[in-house]
């Protein structure tokens, strides 16, 4: 079993008074909510910042802040591909629609009791941009043949045809990628919406835990790498934790997914068990199956590499900005 860590220096982010002034500036313009008053609420998640929930508001377009506590309950509506029910709290990811009860706080901000989400609501709305830009992209493509045709005159009309041809082929097949994307509310939601992958969020430090064939189980020194990991989090304001599990090509596609996702859920456990880590601090660990290929897998060594876990600690860039100045 090998492991390597990658670390950023934290130092920067300890500056508490700066941090304190960003945080007021982050909650400037946002809707308040009335100390010791319960207030429901729902909207689309914007942005994470550590236990801080960013929404939109759906009913005035409003930012409001929602915060995650100890007591917080999460609780989805449709089934989810975490894998344990404890978990549902690492679902609260920018995109995902959620319903929010709670009382408010001194900070105007809202102290969360109960979430509810539905993951199946954030599938159809990733389709439904997904199906937007095909349209642009077909639109676009349609005009550009279209302007080669009135430069040659002759065949203008013919190309037209083609190119409207072509943009209404496109949007039937955006209407069908969109389609197998709502039924499949778990690939869009876990495997093309990682979060660490949004230009909102700057990677501190890195551990890559990587597993014999067939295994998911975490080997001594495992262990010790999320142990100093979880301690150096500690100290970052804010902090979050993303895992994303994988697999090398040697099983099916099915036994590939299973055993990432078995893999990314054995370091959630330990960094809940073991390390102390606040499950809400933890964002969707899954697994990618074979995906995301780090070498090839034509070699025994390509495999080794493969079959991994990267896990991350992560903050949200306005915070690394506004603690370097």
């Amino acid at each position: 079993m090998k492991f390597r860590v990658r670390k950023s220096s934290v130092a920067m982010f300890q500056c508490a008074v700066v941090l304190a002034l960003l945080g007021g500036l982050l909650n400037a313009g946002a809707q308040q909510f009335t100390a010791g008053k319960k207030a429901k609420v729902s909207g689309v998640i914007v942005s994470r910042s550590g236990d801080a929930v960013t929404i939109r508001v759906k009913k005035t377009g409003a930012n409001a802040v929602i915060d995650l506590t100890d007591t917080t309950k999460v609780e989805r509506k449709q089934d989810f591909r975490l894998r344990h029910a404890d978990m549902d709290v690492t679902a609260m990811v920018p995109g995902l629609t959620i319903d929010v009860e709670g009382v408010g706080n001194s900070k105007g901000q809202l102290d969360a009791s109960k979430i509810t989400f539905d993951p199946n609501v954030f599938a159809i709305e990733v389709a439904e941009e997904q199906q937007i830009q095909a349209n642009q992209a077909a639109a676009a493509h349609a005009q550009s043949t279209a302007n080669q045709g009135v430069a040659a005159a002759g065949q203008a009309q013919t190309s037209a045809n083609a190119a409207q041809a072509t943009a209404n082929q496109a949007g039937q097949v955006a209407m069908a990628a969109g389609a197998v994307a709502v039924t499949d509310a778990q690939a869009v939601a876990l495997v093309n919406k990682r979060v660490s992958d949004l230009a909102d969020y700057k990677t501190v430090e890195e551990a890559d835990l990587f597993f014999q064939t067939g295994e998911s189980t975490l080997s001594p020194d495992d262990k010790a790498a999320l142990s100093k990991l979880a301690s150096d989090a500690a100290s970052i304001q804010n902090y979050m934790i993303e895992i994303a599990g994988y697999a090398s090509s040697t099983g099916t596609k099915s036994e590939n997914l299973n055993l990432s996702d078995a893999r990314a859920a054995a370091v959630a456990d330990f960094l809940r068990d073991s390390a102390n880590v606040p499950m809400r601090r933890i964002l969707v660990p899954a697994g990618y199956g074979a995906s995301h290929a780090a070498a090839s897998n034509q070699s025994s060594l390509g495999r080794d590499i493969n079959q991994r876990v990267d896990v991350k600690v992560i903050i949200n860039k306005g915070i690394a900005e506004g603690a370097s100045m």
